[in-house]
């Protein structure tokens, strides 16, 4: 038997169950090859691959699979922004099926269409949520697993800690998987007897060496406290939590009134979260590759606190491993 044995890696074919979590925009090719190499699962996040890496989605996955051949996941935000962006990323996901990849994490939409495509080729689907309607709503849609977006989780945030939102969500009876606040090794084992059977991270894997996001990102998560990390209405209309940053305490952490009642609007909240978004888009590329020079802010979550050294993802990984064996069939 495997020395991790979990419903995530039996659906994954992975021996560990870490996700190095979809990031924009530091989700570069090696750093995802290095994660899924190391025995973990590195998920590509298109947008990231093709618009910051300056990789072509399919020559992006060929350039992970010249480091690796073991499972790598992708990430398909599946929310109705435009008819253009919806065909680009069914088109992305068809890529991506093409070049024999059968893990996906879909968010911010209906993922019905996701499912049926993978479904059809062999793959899983697992779906970010925060709260129980939003899983329901995606299990109703079919998909395989739940990945359960808590309370400390860097970028898009929940509203309920690691505990209740468990709690909460194991009653359905599929693969949990808990998205923030991991950090270190001891956590990502509470995580596990928990009842949890996969976890994800992402601020622990900007602070590696394989990781291209500017020195001053990485310096930032290293000097920062778990007081440090705000929630900022500012960068998609919606909590996002950051590294408090002299850029974040000027511009505020608020939405203006304006764009408060744009955001309750039926109608208008779309517009308001796509300006927001396309401008923070621009700004975290530009944090990610230019550092403090530029108008910074860092997405990161409530992790931060022991992470104190800038290590290899193998080195990462194999302190994560460490300790007994785990195994559960029903998780």
């Amino acid at each position: 038997m495997p020395r991790y044995d979990t419903q995530f890696t039996r659906d994954t074919g992975v021996e560990l169950p870490i996700i190095c979590g979809a990031m924009y925009p530091c989700s570069n090719p090696e750093l995802i090859a290095a994660v899924s190499g190391a025995g973990a699962m590195g998920i590509i996040q298109p947008i990231s691959m093709e618009f910051v890496h300056k990789f072509p989605l399919a020559r992006g996955i060929d350039r992970i699979r010249q480091i690796t051949d073991r499972p790598v996941g992708f990430n398909a935000i599946v929310e109705k922004s435009s008819k253009k962006y919806e065909d680009r990323m069914r088109r992305w996901i068809d890529i991506a099926l093409d070049k024999g990849i059968r893990f996906f994490i879909t968010a911010l939409g209906n993922p019905s269409w996701v499912v049926a495509a993978v479904h059809a080729r062999g793959g899983k689907v697992y779906h970010d949520v925060t709260e129980l309607k939003w899983a329901q709503k995606a299990l109703d849609k079919g998909v395989d697993g739940l990945i359960c977006v808590n309370n400390r989780a860097g970028g898009h945030t929940g509203s309920r800690d690691i505990r209740e939102l468990f709690d909460t969500l194991s009653g359905f009876g599929v693969p949990l998987v808990c998205a923030g606040g991991i950090g270190e090794p001891g956590q990502f084992r509470e995580a596990l007897d928990m009842g949890y059977a996969a976890i994800q991270m992402g601020t622990r894997f900007i602070a590696t060496r394989e990781c291209t996001a500017h020195d001053d990102y990485k310096q930032a998560i290293l000097d920062a406290e778990e007081a440090d990390i705000v929630l900022t209405e500012k960068i998609s209309g919606v909590p996002v939590s950051v590294i408090k940053t002299p850029y974040i305490e000027q511009m505020g952490t608020r939405a203006g009134w304006l764009a408060r009642r744009l955001l309750r609007h039926p109608k208008g909240k779309h517009y308001m979260r796509m300006l927001y978004t396309l401008k923070s888009i621009w700004q975290l590329k530009q944090a990610s590759v230019k550092g403090m020079g530029y108008k910074a802010f860092y997405q990161a979550g409530k992790s931060v606190s022991p992470i104190r050294r800038i290590v290899s993802v193998e080195e990462l990984i194999k302190d994560f491993a460490a300790g007994p064996a785990i195994n559960t069939p029903n998780a």
